[in-house]
């Protein structure tokens, strides 16, 4: 929790992000700190105001970091923008250190779907230090969160790409494609881990849901592809460990049918939830769309075909479960609140627009606060990024170069639910494929009662988290957005084992 009035008589003058850019080995006199990489700060340096963080060999990207009092007063949180294309463009972050042992626990970042929702849904919502007060019976509008993943880890959270909650673009642009906006990401981390000495080959996990089943495995390509690079040239890299993805989009191929055995079969509820009729109607038009979607988004993508089938697809076999009101995140329930389905969004919202609390996080977004940008998912949408790569394949190259992956998932979730999740991993093609599918099930545990089932084989792993749903994590057509919301021990728990290298 963070005591507003006291941070506001303490918080030193914003700068703006009009300083020019510098590759330089100096401080700027009457502006922000300049920082380049061979200085090994250490992040405890960093006051209120701004200290402008730069790379040569990215000459095009600079971070932007201050100290701030934000939501866990027990650790020191940093918050801060990553300028892109000589500062036209700024991506929003978060940062907080490890309540265990901020100087040799592991890194890890956090990034919310969409594509375009804000993970400051994540950090106030589900894994945070801090979540949402819905009672407003706090002086601060929040609530100590004492499953927070940053327990044992030092943690990020990324508004991206450009146009997500608190970043922005001085001219409106945004990116379009995953693998636009890895470049950036790649940018980010390695000017902070090469900048701040303590952080320099501290194991680096990514983590995130929903649309983060495309994001991560792409984000976590670049970084290694990129380590290739730098250690043939001699440059230091990143630690890259492993990723992990909550109710993810991955494979399209398997959205379908998973989600009707979540709707008319027993893989959520005891009993089906769907009318007879509708499911009856939904099998009938299940094997039509697979091979639409088939013969044109996954054999070979055509653009023009691959959307008609997708939008088939959403007419016959979805309109039924919108009609019935439930929420898409959580089958046991029904749809509350905004098109998010969430009370908390339009809280969130209400809390991060308030003028003294953007003042005290440093935000410099001209715009309010959105959970979700519907410009950034058209734009995501109108280059079809969801279909037009196939994103497992990403997959599949991290586990064969030894990278960790876990697959997690709520088994409530509808749209990015543990069925389609477990139909893709089941046929990815690696060379571990066969040992994994041969692995037994096994019943994992949280303080004595039943978390869900899990598998492994090598270096991936899949679990189900049962009673969660998509906040434990997908979406409509633009937004994919939530298990540590629903349930926060389990979800911890999961996570702590995952770093420690050990199976659920």
């Amino acid at each position: 929790m963070f005591g507003l009035l006291a941070v506001l008589s303490l918080v030193q003058c914003v700068l703006g992000a009009q300083q020019a850019f510098s590759v330089n080995n100096t401080i700027t006199g009457g502006g922000p700190a300049v920082k380049s990489p061979v200085e090994n700060l250490h992040l405890s340096s960093v006051d209120a105001t701004y200290t402008v963080l730069t790379n040569k060999r990215f000459p095009n990207h600079r971070v932007r970091v201050r100290k701030t009092d934000f939501c866990d007063p027990t650790v020191n949180v940093y918050t801060g923008y990553l300028d892109v294309d000589q500062g036209a463009k700024h991506l929003f972050f978060y940062f907080f250190e490890s309540r265990r042992d901020p100087d040799t626990d592991d890194v890890l970042m956090w990034i919310n779907g969409g594509p375009g929702c804000s993970s400051s849904m994540g950090l106030l919502m589900e894994l945070g230090p801090c979540n949402i007060d819905m009672t407003k019976s706090s002086l601060n509008g929040t609530n100590w969160n004492p499953h927070s993943w940053n327990n044992e880890a030092n943690i990020f959270f990324l508004d991206q790409p450009v146009g997500v909650g608190f970043s922005y673009a001085d001219f409106g642009e945004t990116v379009a494609t995953t693998e636009d906006a890895a470049k950036n990401l790649y940018a980010f981390v390695s000017i902070f881990f090469e900048t701040f000495s303590q952080f320099k080959g501290r194991p680096l996990h990514l983590s995130g849901e929903s649309y983060g089943g495309r994001y991560l495995p792409v984000f976590a390509s670049e970084i290694y592809d990129q380590n290739v690079i730098a250690e043939a040239e001699g440059r230091p890299v990143l630690n890259l460990k492993s990723v992990l993805i909550g109710n993810g989009i991955t494979d399209i191929s398997t959205l379908y049918e998973g989600r009707y055995q979540i709707e008319c079969g027993t893989a959520a509820l005891d009993i089906p939830f769907q009318s007879i009729s509708t499911c009856v109607r939904i099998k009938k038009a299940l094997p039509r769309c697979q091979a639409a979607m088939e013969r044109s988004c996954i054999q070979i993508f055509d653009e023009m075909n691959c959307r008609a089938a997708i939008d088939f697809c959403n007419n016959e076999l979805q309109s039924g479960y919108y009609a019935s009101g439930r929420n898409p995140y959580d089958v046991s329930k029904m749809c509350v609140g905004n098109g998010l389905c969430y009370l908390e969004n339009d809280a969130i919202k209400e809390f991060l627009d308030q003028p003294a609390l953007r003042t005290v996080l440093g935000v410099e977004s001209p715009s309010n606060f959105s959970a979700c940008s519907e410009p950034v998912g058209l734009a995501f949408d109108i280059t079809m990024d969801k279909y037009a790569v196939p994103t497992q394949y990403y997959v599949a190259g991290l586990l064969e170069r030894g990278i960790r992956v876990l697959i997690y998932a709520g088994t409530y979730d509808y749209r990015c639910n543990w069925v389609s999740n477990k139909l893709w991993v089941d046929k990815l093609e690696w060379h571990g494929k066969e040992g994994y599918n041969a692995a037994d099930w096994t019943d994992w545990f949280v303080n004595g009662t039943k978390a869900g089932e899990t598998k492994t084989w090598g270096n991936l792993a899949f679990a189900t988290v049962r009673g969660a749903g998509h906040m434990m994590n997908c979406a409509d057509r633009f937004f994919d957005v939530y298990v540590p919301h629903d349930k926060p021990a389990e979800s911890f728990s999961m996570v702590s084992k995952w770093l420690a290298g050990k199976t659920l």
